[in-house]
């Protein structure tokens, strides 16, 4: 699908397994209250707006290369739900996806939960606040990141980071910040 400008409200994304992209290529595209449980669901879209939306297990690399996102109150629970988009901005979410954020940049992450092994890796510019996360190996090769009034608890985290504020927060982990520069 490419379309501009475009309101999606109350639908259905089902299809066939190895099915290709609902929007790919879109621009200035709001979709509310819409459940999707097909692969690639955004793929280079610019000024994506998602709203009170669930993007299923079997939404498999949902959102890839797009930029200006603003996601709110939305379940995001495929494998690699946001991969190498710029300009994203996630409120009152919850993530479970086993690889996310990678080579992202310019992400803002408020008031929600994630759940992942593989968590913002090579991800730059970050800024959580109030983020509840869980998981392995997160926030390899990160720079320029800052988490306020958050609870990390991770196995393995910060390996290879580079300029990463921490406040008020709790980090719980058993390997942290191997080989990192400017961890504070």
């Amino acid at each position: 699908m490419w379309d501009k400008n475009a309101t999606v409200r109350n639908c259905l994304f089902d299809g066939p397994k190895d099915g290709e992209s609902a929007f790919k290529e879109c621009e200035n595209i709001t979709v509310e209250h819409t459940k999707f449980k097909l692969r690639y669901p955004f793929w280079h879209d610019h000024g994506l707006k998602i709203k009170e939306c669930e993007l299923t297990e079997n939404c498999r690399a949902a959102l890839w290369y797009g930029d200006h996102i603003e996601i709110e109150k939305t379940k995001m629970h495929g494998i690699k739900a946001l991969r190498e988009c710029n300009d994203i901005v996630i409120k009152d979410c919850q993530i479970n996806s086993s690889e996310f954020g990678w080579m992202s940049r310019n992400i803002q992450v408020k008031d929600a939960k994630a759940i992942s092994e593989y968590f913002m890796m090579r991800a730059e510019n970050v800024r959580f606040e109030n983020v509840e996360f869980t998981g392995k190996y997160s926030f390899q090769y990160l720079k320029d990141a800052y988490f306020e009034n958050c609870v990390l608890d991770t196995k393995d985290a910060f390996w290879h980071s580079e300029n990463v504020w921490v406040r008020n927060s709790v980090v719980k982990g058993e390997y942290l910040a191997w080989y990192s520069h400017g961890l504070v």
